[in-house]
């Protein structure tokens, strides 16, 4: 995709694709978590449970892979998927709601672990301006209902009450340079459709909930296309005898010649 260059405050190819969010605040999540009553926390445990069961349209909890469970029960991290028609689409977005001890009579604060270009998200530190979790803030609310909101500050941002100023102003006077920009944020800090594999500078103990069937399709390497197309070449290659075995003599002297010219 072509768009004008961002400058270095704003972008950084190579740079990490996550902020640290799971080993650096695990003591003061910890600590806010034992500071909630036994209700609050099986309230938090309930949705985190409905939250896996039947998340919202675009959104996926991120959870440990071996315990199949949120790393926390004060972080809820999760993974949202960008809006069609935006500048974010075809990418996945991280972010985590963090619970503090006041919670649910105080709301949690958001923030996007994923760094990305938008007016009501702050570039340094990752933290979002929404309403739902400032003044319109009811200790019903559930994180349900947070993230879908989040998701739909990507299709309306609000600039008025922006933590990035240029972004804001840009969405405000020049939507198309706006646009630009965030695409090329989310081209190169966004995780694309097609890729299963953890992302560099991610936690290697969280995963994202899929169905039985997409977890299926991803463990078992019958069902990988990839490792179907492996196992093909080397069954026609031992089922060729010597015939077979002189076509890959040929073809590797013919590799080594190549790379000898590069």
């Amino acid at each position: 995709m072509s768009s004008s260059s961002i400058g270095s405050s704003s972008i950084a190819r190579g740079a990490s694709l996550y902020r640290p969010y799971s080993r650096s605040s695990s003591t003061s999540s910890i600590s806010s978590i034992e500071n909630l009553p036994p209700r609050t926390l099986a309230r938090v445990s309930k949705e985190v449970r409905d939250l896996m069961r039947s998340p919202p349209e675009g959104i996926n909890l991120v959870v440990d892979n071996e315990t199949g469970l949120p790393a926390s029960l004060g972080e809820i991290v999760a993974e949202i998927e960008g809006p069609q028609g935006t500048p974010y689409e075809k990418r996945f977005f991280r972010l985590k709601l963090v619970l503090g001890a006041e919670f649910p009579t105080a709301p949690p604060r958001g923030f996007f672990l994923t760094k990305i270009y938008h007016p009501n998200v702050d570039m340094s530190t990752g933290a979002i301006c929404v309403n739902t979790l400032k003044r319109d803030w009811s200790p019903e609310t559930t994180f349900s209902y947070i993230l879908s909101v989040i998701r739909c500050l990507l299709i309306n941002p609000f600039p008025e009450s922006s933590l990035n100023d240029e972004a804001g102003k840009l969405f405000m006077g020049s939507y198309d340079e706006y646009s630009k920009r965030a695409s090329l944020m989310a081209d190169v800090h966004g995780r694309p459709h097609s890729s299963n594999a953890m992302p560099e500078g991610d936690d290697e103990s969280d995963g994202r909930t899929d169905s039985p069937t997409k977890r299926k399709s991803r463990m078992e390497p019958g069902m990988n296309p990839l490792a179907s197309k492996n196992s093909n070449s080397i069954s026609s290659s031992n089922g060729g005898g010597k015939l077979g075995s002189k076509q890959a003599s040929g073809r590797r002297m013919s590799k080594k010649k190549s790379l000898k010219r590069l």
